[in-house]
């Protein structure tokens, strides 16, 4: 269970909601959600972070739910690079947890098709010009990956149902629960301005769209938000900034759903009135790629935001690696088809 000792290792880790923690993985956050009509400790986790941050969520988990007890399953969102990073790591250390997925997201988690290309194109800040950066291949989870029942029920989380929020990607879900009207969104919309470098660092809480840079259909990210405002949710666990709720959280997403068009949809893009296409065997068709006006600074001023986000994550772990040297030891494309 998180106590006091062990939360001081796990310094990201934060009480979002009863039976809710959420971790932020240097810019993305993934959830452990516990199953409140269960007495024993069953829970699931929701996404799992960037790549290399297996042994961080491994230690979350344990500092919440004790040692050698693992989640009942896993749930993704989708299967974007930094919301499945710690899989390989996870599904190793939890050889018999299923992960669940929406069926048109399984091209991407089997190996079968990579995502269509980030337009880093969008505008709006570094995280966005450095986008073609991020990597691009999917994961073969192989026979660890099945789709989430079709009658909207979520495994191991009684009180809870998924719903299909496209745009983002073509298999996005969404997860909500009706006692409280808790929404763990994913990115079918954000508290921060994922795009901007210094949003992502100084964590500036706002409703916005999914992050650009990797949002293929703009029309089904329209109805994704449109849908979710009409659930009410009071509160929102985001994939990417802080989570909001009650009034506030009430006037900026019906704001963001008024205004979609001039608050989400970037003024240029490679997407933008020109959508990807996608089925159950993966993508389809991309358009071309837009033509590249971004300066190299900005590529730069990315990399050098990417860095301090990291540095301001993992300042405890470099100061006490340091502490422990000093100490003595002691005796204890753009093709019409795009396949991955």
């Amino acid at each position: 269970m998180l106590t006091t000792a062990n939360r001081a290792n796990t310094p990201a880790l934060q009480h979002v909601a009863a039976g809710l923690w959420g971790l932020r993985d240097v810019f993305a956050n993934l959830y452990f959600v516990r199953n409140l009509d269960v007495i024993a400790d069953s829970w699931v986790l929701i996404d799992a972070g960037l790549p290399g941050s297996g042994q961080k969520v491994q230690r979350s988990a344990e500092a919440l739910f004790g040692e050698k007890n693992p989640p009942a399953a896993i749930l993704l969102t989708h299967g974007h690079f930094d919301h499945v990073g710690a899989l390989p790591h996870l599904l190793a250390a939890w050889p018999d947890v299923p992960v669940y997925a929406h069926s048109l997201e399984l091209p991407y988690l089997t190996g079968r098709s990579s995502y269509p290309p980030p337009d880093p194109t969008v505008g709006g800040g570094a995280m966005a010009a450095m986008s073609f950066l991020y990597p691009k291949k999917p994961l073969d989870l192989g026979s660890r990956v099945q789709p989430l029942p079709a009658d909207g029920t979520v495994p191991n989380l009684p009180g809870w149902r998924w719903v299909h929020t496209p745009g983002h990607t073509p298999g996005h879900v969404s997860f909500f629960r009706e006692n409280d009207h808790t929404l763990v969104a994913g990115d079918a919309f954000v508290t921060v301005l994922a795009e901007s470098g210094v949003a992502t660092f100084t964590q500036k809480q706002e409703v916005n769209g999914p992050p650009a840079y990797f949002t293929p259909d703009w029309q089904h990210a329209r109805y994704s938000v449109a849908l979710l405002e009409g659930m009410e949710p009071k509160l929102a666990a985001t994939g990417h900034g802080i989570p909001m709720r009650g009034e506030e959280l009430r006037k900026q997403l019906a704001d963001l759903v008024k205004h979609f068009d001039e608050k989400a949809v970037p003024a240029r893009g490679r997407y933008v009135g020109h959508p990807a296409t996608a089925d159950e065997s993966g993508v389809l068709s991309v358009p071309p790629a837009a033509p590249s006006t971004i300066p190299l600074w900005l590529v730069g001023a990315g990399l050098a935001v990417a860095g301090g986000i990291w540095l301001a994550r993992n300042s405890h772990k470099i100061s006490g690696a340091r502490q422990s040297r000093r100490a003595p030891k002691q005796s204890y494309s753009s093709s019409t088809v795009y396949r991955g």
